[in-house]
């Protein structure tokens, strides 16, 4: 059940929204940069082989940079404009948008505060040209293209999964594997009393277990395949996860005022 705050916060949010905002033209025009971004590298590849193995190194770093910059970023204030703008829009609009009581959206005019601004999609392409020109020029052209394929596929299933994690419950979300397990780990992420440091993956939760930085204390297949079991959550976060969920007294647009026994409780585990 949505709290009080949580209410006034939404109201004010979305009254704030410039009329000119067109949810569907946003997502349109991102996934169509993409997409089509994508089939040009494919088109230009050129009997390409064993160049694919490089997927996996990428996927790999890029899973750890999602991390990272949620983690270091998204999640830390730091007084520099652009890092600065990153931690406004995440943690004290965001989050205060979305709790583990209510993550959902209705409304396509609400796709503002759930995918990333145009610019975050640019950045990314500049980049990947930079990245996949070193990889042409290290190893061969498809090499380029490949990395720049990945860059741009994972960003697209950032998207997407994070869109799955705030879309109101459906059949779909709930029993398709890796979604219906992300869903759950952002919703969890999405406590307040948490949220500054657990869960911090919104692709597949490989980082957040090699950094211990999960709500879970299972192996890495179950973290994968965990779905929306709660079987799992560690013992020394239920109180907090419980305190927060139906009390938001604590709560600051900077994150939770913890006292000394949760931030034990909070960082024990967690590798940095």
């Amino acid at each position: 059940m949505m709290s009080e705050r949580q209410r006034k916060f939404r109201e004010q949010y979305k009254a704030d929204i410039s009329p000119l905002y067109n949810g569907l033209l946003h997502i349109a025009v991102m996934y169509a940069s993409g997409i089509a971004a994508i089939w040009y590298c494919v088109s230009q590849l050129q009997n390409s082989g064993w160049e694919w193995l490089i997927v996996i190194p990428v996927f790999l770093a890029g899973n750890f940079v999602e991390w990272g910059m949620h983690r270091f970023v998204m999640h830390r204030k730091i007084d520099v404009f652009a890092l600065r703008a990153i931690y406004d829009r995440h943690t004290r609009q965001h989050h205060q948008y979305f709790t583990d009581n209510e993550a959902t959206i209705d409304t396509t005019r609400e796709f503002r505060i759930v995918f990333f601004p145009w610019r975050v999609l640019i950045t990314l392409g500049v980049g990947g040209l930079t990245l996949g020109y070193l990889a042409s020029v290290l190893i061969n052209t498809n090499a380029g293209y490949i990395l720049f394929i990945t860059m741009v596929a994972q960003y697209l299933i950032y998207e997407t999964f994070h869109y799955c994690c705030h879309v109101r419950e459906n059949w779909f979300v709930r029993n398709m594997p890796f979604i219906n397990t992300i869903r759950r780990h952002h919703t969890a992420h999405h406590n307040q009393g948490i949220m500054m440091k657990y869960n911090m993956n919104l692709t597949f939760p490989i980082a957040d277990w090699v950094m211990g930085s999960t709500d879970l204390d299972r192996g890495l297949i179950g973290h994968l395949f965990n779905g929306y079991s709660e079987e799992h959550i560690k013992e020394e976060l239920k109180p907090i996860i419980k305190r927060f969920r139906y009390d938001d007294s604590r709560v600051t647009l900077d994150g939770p005022e913890l006292t000394k026994e949760e931030e034990a409780s909070i960082d024990r585990g967690l590798v940095i």
